[in-house]
C-alpha cells in the first residue's frame, strides 16, 4: 500500500474539558509552561496535495488560525461526543474560499448525531450561509482521501464503537480503552502510534497512563505520543521524565513527520 510522505500537526491533545480546565486551580490548570495548555484533541494529517482533519472539535476555528490551515480537502470522524464535532460548522469558511462542498466522513452512529446536532445543515430549506458538506460513509475497508490512504480500525470507548485511523505508517486512536485482537493486528506494524491517555488513575472509558504504554510496548511500536489529556495528569514535563524510551506526551503544535 503506497502511502506518500505525511505532516502530522497535533491541533489539540486535551480532554473534553480541555486544559486548563474553567474554575480549577490546579497546579497544571495554572501553570505557564504552553506544553501544559491543551485544546480538545485533533490533528491535521498532510501530503504535498492533500490535507485532512480528524475531528473538528469545540477549537476547531482557534486551532485553523493558530496553525494557518489555509485549505482542507476532507473532515475525519471519530466518534459522536462533543468535543469531537462541535465544531463543524466553521467548515463554511472553507466552502466559501474553496467553492466546493467539505467532504466529510463518518460512520452510522456518528451521522446521526451530525443530523441532529446540525439539523439545518440537512434540512430542504437552506438558508445562506451555512456548511455545505457531503457526508461520506466509513464501514472497515481501506479507502483514499486523494493521495492519502485511510484504513479504520474500530476501538471501543466503554460500550460505544470508536474510529481509529491508520494513514500508511502512522496510526491514531483517541477515546478508547479496549481494542479486540482483529483489530490490533490493523496497528501493528506501525512506525508511529497515537493513543489517548487521559490520566495515571484507571477510568472507565479511556486508558490511563500505565495502560496505554503496556499496549504500545505489547504492539511494539517503536514511536509513540500520548493525547486526549487531562489536567489530571500532571505537568507535560514531569510526566515525559518519567516515560519509557519511544513515549512521550504529545502537546499541541507538535509536528511529526513521516517517510
Amino acid at each position: 500500500m503506497f502511502c506518500p510522505e505525511l505532516r502530522i500537526r497535533f491541533l489539540g491533545t486535551g480532554t473534553s474539558s480541555g486544559v486548563p480546565m474553567i474554575a480549577c486551580q490546579c497546579d497544571v490548570c495554572e501553570s505557564v509552561h504552553p506544553h501544559d495548555n491543551r485544546l480538545r484533541s485533533s490533528i491535521l494529517v498532510e501530503s504535498d496535495t492533500t490535507s485532512i482533519v480528524i475531528d473538528t472539535t469545540p477549537d476547531f476555528r482557534t486551532q485553523m488560525l493558530r496553525e494557518k490551515v489555509n485549505s482542507l480537502d476532507a473532515v475525519l470522524f471519530t466518534h459522536p461526543h462533543k468535543d469531537h464535532i462541535a465544531g463543524l460548522d466553521d467548515v463554511k469558511a472553507f466552502n466559501y474560499f474553496q467553492q466546493k462542498p467539505m467532504k466529510v466522513y463518518a460512520n452510522e452512529l456518528t451521522q446521526a448525531a451530525l443530523h441532529k446536532e446540525f439539523s439545518y445543515v440537512f434540512a430542504q430549506q437552506k438558508y445562506p450561509g451555512i456548511p455545505d458538506i457531503q457526508l461520506q460513509d466509513i464501514g472497515t475497508a481501506l479507502f483514499h482521501i486523494g493521495d492519502i490512504p485511510v484504513q479504520p480500525i474500530l476501538v471501543w470507548h466503554l460500550k460505544m464503537p470508536v474510529l481509529g485511523f491508520r494513514f500508511g505508517a502512522f496510526t491514531y486512536i483517541t477515546d478508547a480503552n479496549h481494542i479486540e485482537l482483529p483489530e490490533l493486528e490493523k496497528i501493528k506494524g506501525s512506525k508511529i502510534m497515537v493513543l489517548n491517555a487521559l490520566r495515571k488513575e484507571k477510568h472507565i472509558s479511556h486508558y490511563n497512563l500505565s495502560e496505554a504504554i503496556d499496549l504500545v510496548k505489547e504492539l511494539k511500536v517503536p514511536e509513540a505520543y500520548f493525547t486526549h489529556i487531562s489536567h489530571q495528569m500532571g505537568k507535560h514535563e514531569e510526566v515525559n521524565a518519567e516515560l519509557p524510551d519511544g513515549i512521550r506526551l504529545a502537546h499541541d503544535g507538535m509536528l511529526l513527520k513521516l517517510s
